[in-house]
């Protein structure tokens, strides 16, 4: 017999349309199934695991990068990406949850956390140990010829020229987060997850396609984000990035937005 998501075709694309578009599947609150209460689960889930990451692998990489030691903690942590997540999660959770009785999420809320920082600590350090390390060598010289300490040539120089590498694996980490939070509904929690195993376990395929659709549109948005934010953070001295008036101004007014650029951030 053939499988329906085989055989249904535009029929099945109408549905999923439906669904999506259908008012009650996002207001539904009385028992926290609403597609808007899920997506904020989803969003909470991936915030806190991205900021942890970012408190860890951020100062680790720079430290790394700027001192040359440690670089075997580098591979040590792309090493994590071969763990398997949902293997993981229900190790952390017979481990974890026991301890944590009532009324409460907090006892899968842990695995989970830890599962999703596990993933997203290794592209922001290797990224941002990978962007110290390209400084080119004679700038490095030139910051601590003009008196420069060991802090200040890291904070001004080669962490403003390490920022396009730092966000390309902040973008990378964010994406992975949103695909791999998922996993947090094979526990009782939240999330857009929720709708691709209810409707796998129902076999409503409607609900299953709309779920993996709504983790698809999440990504691209914050990728949007993320990017329309690197844009705006990172020196146009950096980039290459000038407008057309300065380009046709030649390479002196080039140098004016180069240092003003590079002075708001200082």
């Amino acid at each position: 017999m053939a499988h329906p998501l085989a055989t249904g075709g535009p029929l099945v694309i109408a549905d999923v349309i439906s669904w999506l578009t259908d008012s009650s599947h996002w207001t539904d609150t009385k028992f926290d199934t609403g597609i808007l209460t899920q997506l904020l689960a989803h969003i909470r889930f991936c915030g806190i695991a991205l900021a942890i990451s970012l408190l860890i692998a951020l100062p680790l990489g720079l430290f790394i990068g700027h001192t040359g030691r440690f670089s075997w903690l580098i591979a040590g942590a792309n090493a994590l990406r071969a763990l398997p997540t949902v293997g993981v999660l229900v190790l952390l959770t017979v481990i974890i949850s026991p301890h944590f009785q009532g009324r409460t999420d907090t006892g899968f809320l842990i695995p989970t956390e830890i599962v999703l920082v596990l993933l997203a600590v290794p592209p922001i350090l290797a990224n941002t140990f990978a962007g110290v390390q390209n400084v080119d060598p004679g700038v490095r010289d030139a910051a601590s010829g003009m008196g420069m300490t060991g802090p200040q040539v890291l904070l001004r120089v080669e962490l403003p020229i390490s920022l396009p590498l730092i966000f390309s694996g902040v973008r990378s980490a964010a994406l992975q987060l949103i695909a791999t939070a998922t996993v947090a509904s094979y526990l009782p929690l939240g999330g857009l997850g929720r709708f691709i195993y209810d409707g796998l376990a129902q076999q409503d395929y409607p609900q299953m396609i709309g779920g993996g659709v709504l983790v698809a549109a999440l990504a691209l948005v914050t990728d949007l984000v993320l990017a329309t934010i690197q844009r705006y953070v990172v020196s146009r001295g950096v980039t290459g990035r000038f407008s057309t008036e300065q380009v046709a101004a030649g390479p002196d007014s080039r140098l004016a937005a180069v240092t003003e650029a590079d002075g708001a951030h200082a």
